[in-house]
C-alpha cells in the first residue's frame, strides 16, 4: 500500500470512530447540559461547540502523523500510529471536557442545595406554627 493510500484509509478509520463516540455522547452530553445551561438553546450551542472540539482535535493529530515515503514501514503500523495519535487526542479532549462539566455540575448541585436550604430555614422562621 503507498503511503497516500494508507494516509487517508487511516484518516477516515480514525474520523469514523470518532463520529461513533460522538453520536454516543450526543443526547447524554445534551441532558447534562441543558440542565447546566438552563435553556435548551444555550445547550445546544455548547453541544455544537464541544462536538466541534471532539472532532478537530483527534482530526489534527492525525492529519499530523504521515507514513513514511520511504516504504520501510508497514502499512499496518502506519494506519495503526495515525489512529493511536487521534484517539489519545479524543481521550484528552473527552477528559477535559467531563473535567470542565463535573466542577459546573458540583457547583450547580451546591448552588441548588444552599437555596433549598435557604428557602427552608426563611419559611421556617416565618411560619407561625413553627413557634
Amino acid at each position: 500500500m503507498n503511503p497516500v493510500t494508507a494516509f487517508v484509509t487511516g484518516l477516515g478509520v480514525t474520523m469514523g470512530l470518532v463520529l461513533l463516540v460522538l453520536v454516543y455522547l450526543r443526547n447524554p452530553l445534551q441532558a447534562i447540559l441543558t440542565d447546566l445551561c438552563g435553556t435548551v438553546e444555550r445547550a445546544r450551542f455548547w453541544t455544537a461547540f464541544s462536538n466541534i472540539t471532539l472532532f478537530l482535535v483527534p482530526f489534527v493529530l492525525a492529519l499530523n502523523h504521515q507514513p513514511t515515503s520511504n516504504g520501510v514501514q508497514s502499512s499496518v503500523f502506519a494506519i495503526s500510529g495515525q489512529i493511536e495519535i487521534a484517539i489519545e487526542g479524543l481521550i484528552v479532549s473527552t477528559v477535559i471536557l467531563g473535567v470542565v462539566l463535573s466542577r459546573h455540575i458540583s457547583r450547580s448541585l451546591l448552588s441548588k442545595t444552599l437555596k433549598g436550604i435557604d428557602a427552608q430555614q426563611g419559611s421556617s422562621h416565618t411560619d407561625p406554627t413553627t413557634i
